[in-house]
């Protein structure tokens, strides 16, 4: 069976600084149709936007971060918790850094407990452990770690899902003739460096960081399709009938070729 990674950000799961229960609920039933056909792992943002529910401190400043981060992870997987097990789905909690990727013994380990997971019908959902880390120690945003994952999980295709349809030419919010690339197989370095903030004020991301997640997959030989999260009908259209109707696929020429 196919292992995938989805990939959800705050601006998706979260409303007015709280868990958006609707679309939280819509990705649960998603991942369950899912699992007729692949084994899924989850990344997921959203801790700290859950924090702040119950705090109210400056994310800007990294102990406010922490503080938010360290209060909303129960509240987030709480959440989740509760919408699996409708499904009578478990989950598990996998905290990373960018670290556990660079020490073959510490990628090997947690290789080793998603791989038990897996194989045992349990969800893994992943995200970053910004709570007790250096701000080396990390990748500062979750596409980073769902494509790091991706590499490191040997997962065929990173799903993530955006408050956008795609990639588009030109920003879409400022040009109403901006167009949405349906299939990309290598990205231009200039596209890399470009400004971007994104929407939501607990976002870390921008479509800079995807197209980064994007460019280190293609190079790795994997795939990576960005969607829209608010409406998960395209992404049940590609995983579950082959059927690409909107969003963008970044597909590498030739997929059997893998860089160093």
């Amino acid at each position: 069976m196919k292992r995938i990674v989805i990939k959800v950000g705050s601006a998706v799961l979260t409303e007015k600084n709280r868990i958006a229960k609707e679309r939280m609920l819509n990705l649960v039933t998603l991942i369950a149709n899912l699992r007729q056909k692949y084994k899924v792992i989850l990344v997921t943002s959203g801790a700290v936007a859950a924090g702040y529910s119950a705090l109210k401190l400056d994310k800007r400043k990294l102990i406010g971060k922490r503080a938010l981060a360290a209060a909303g992870q129960p509240i987030l997987m709480t959440s989740y918790k509760k919408k699996f097990d409708i499904y009578e789905i478990d989950t598990a909690q996998i905290l990373l850094t960018e670290d556990d990727f660079d020490s073959r013994k510490r990628t090997k380990m947690f290789q080793e407990i998603i791989d038990a997971h897996l194989n045992n019908d349990i969800i893994p959902i992943v995200n970053e452990n910004d709570i007790s880390s250096t701000p080396e120690q990390l990748f500062g945003d979750n596409d980073q770690l769902s494509a790091n994952v991706t590499v490191a999980t040997r997962a065929e295709l990173l799903m993530i899902l955006s408050d956008i349809d795609g990639y588009y030419d030109k920003n879409p919010h400022e040009h109403d003739d901006a167009k949405i690339f349906k299939t990309i197989n290598e990205i231009p370095p200039e596209a890399l460096l470009d400004d971007s903030t994104p929407n939501d004020p607990f976002a870390t991301g921008g479509i800079v960081t995807k197209l980064k997640a994007a460019d280190f997959l293609l190079k790795k030989g994997k795939s990576m399709l960005l969607c829209n999260g608010f409406d998960l009908t395209s992404a049940e259209s590609f995983l579950l009938h082959d059927n690409h109707q909107l969003g963008t696929l970044f597909e590498p020429l030739n997929k059997n070729k893998k860089a160093d």
